[in-house]
């Protein structure tokens, strides 16, 4: 049977073999965390704590700032050391808090758990999934609650769970549903209780049978939701591709899944909204894959946010005489840090480790006009032309061209024969081109006004 993809893509090695059947660990408890109070799409969080004070595991330590926005909890019981800016794993420095543990663990009380969920509202979902600061564990971190909650003028009718996990490497997601596939089901169900949907679909890459025959197994008393295997290939768990592989809608340019009548979430989401709706527990950890050929012994482990990236390395051998890159998230969309004192964050689906072998720096030529990023891209734009439109400063003509719907994925230089940095150039022209769409929506409205 022909399976199911997208047009175009490309098809990177995998190395998931590294991983992908290594049960999901428990490491020690943290003796310290730093916790960053921008770990989402959207406004920061609010500290509701002070240096000083006592907190408990699960504690609200950071209330959501606005609409698009997540609340952040303790993952650790013990004192507020410091509230300062540090080291972010995105490149910057964010406030965090950091709190030193006091070896307990101790629990705040939580509301009492829920087992009659299908007696809830929608609302009542949304709220619980609110408080619980749960957002997109497959690298986007968009607050749920929002996804949850879409426009009146937008119908919904199918549910799309992605288990996708395209990036080479990264094997959490893919552990999380042959361990936790009936909780990973439950949360799907509870979501779609919430947008008002029948219809779901689990969309999981063909190279994870034993994940297919797990959640195959999971939903098989449920109507209306059904298991997907698609063909592998990169970047197959992005939403846009994923919609248009499932169910051949098109997003189009500038809009979002719930323009044609979809939601996407993620199956380590799933997992945490079941677990916040029936147990009432906070998001104060995730699966995180810590893998490649620089680490000693690959893991995918259960690391509670604001964990050092140094302390699950060590808990994996520590890092080979040999590394010469440690990525957050895969090596495709991945980024690149410059100290292992950066924290685990919700976003942080792996840690990946590469060796002078693998990450192996590629000399940069120019463009030979080979066409093969065309052939790869699949948003269906030209990356050179936007990567020198980008360098060019030329930023009217980088927006004409539709850069604002690069997805970042990568495939463009991956398959670059002359390694240029076109991501790179692409990234730093959305960017400005977004500021200057900012700049001239406020400079409108101030007119207006």
């Amino acid at each position: 049977m022909k399976l199911k993809t997208f047009k175009k893509g490309v098809h990177p090695a995998e190395f998931k073999s590294l991983s992908n059947y290594k049960s999901i660990e428990k490491p020690p408890l943290p003796t310290e965390v730093f916790i960053p109070l921008q770990q989402h799409v959207g406004a920061a969080c609010v500290p509701v704590v002070e240096k000083g004070m006592e907190v408990k595991t699960g504690q609200l330590i950071g209330k959501s700032g606005g609409f698009i926005s997540s609340n952040i909890h303790a993952s650790i019981s013990g004192k507020v050391k410091t509230i300062e800016k540090l080291p972010h794993p995105l490149g910057n420095n964010s406030l965090m808090i950091n709190i030193v543990g006091d070896g307990h663990d101790e629990w705040v009380e939580l509301p009492d758990s829920i087992s009659d969920w299908e007696n809830l509202t929608p609302e009542q979902i949304n709220k619980i999934i609110l408080d619980a600061g749960i957002v997109g564990l497959g690298g986007a971190a968009f607050p749920t609650q929002v996804k949850l909650n879409p426009p009146k003028n937008k119908t919904i009718d199918t549910f799309i769970l992605n288990g996708c996990e395209c990036e080479p490497y990264l094997t959490a997601d893919h552990r999380i549903m042959v361990e936790h596939s009936e909780e990973v089901v439950l949360g799907l169900r509870i979501m779609m209780k919430a947008l008002g949907v029948s219809r779901a679909i689990i969309g999981i890459e063909a190279n994870k049978p034993d994940a297919i025959a797990a959640l195959t197994k999971a939903t098989e008393k449920f109507w209306g939701i059904i298991v997907q295997p698609l063909k592998v290939k990169y970047p197959q768990g992005a939403e846009k591709m994923l919609i248009d592989a499932v169910l051949n809608r098109k997003v189009p340019a500038g809009g979002l899944p719930m323009d044609v009548g979809v939601v996407v979430n993620n199956v380590g989401t799933a997992l945490a909204v079941a677990e916040a709706v029936t147990k009432r527990k906070p998001l104060i950890e995730r699966v995180v894959t810590v893998t490649g050929q620089g680490v000693r012994e690959p893991k995918n482990i259960l690391a509670r946010i604001g964990t050092p990236f140094q302390n699950l390395i060590d808990f994996c051998g520590g890092l080979t005489d040999d590394t010469v890159k440690v990525v957050m998230g895969g090596p495709m969309m991945g980024v690149a840090q410059a100290s292992l004192s950066v924290p685990v964050i919700k976003a942080t689906s792996g840690i990946v480790c590469l060796t002078n072998k693998i990450a192996v720096e590629r000399k940069e030529y120019p463009c030979i006009k080979c066409g093969a990023c065309l052939h790869v891209c699949p948003m269906n734009l030209i990356p050179t032309r936007l990567a020198r439109l980008s360098q060019f400063a030329k930023w009217d003509e980088a927006e004409q061209y539709g850069i604002a719907n690069c997805i970042e994925c990568g495939s463009c230089a991956f398959i670059c024969p002359a390694s240029i940095p076109l991501v790179h150039h692409i990234r730093t022209g959305k960017t400005r081109v977004a500021e200057i769409q900012r700049q001239k929506r406020t400079e409108k409205k101030a007119v207006s006004v």
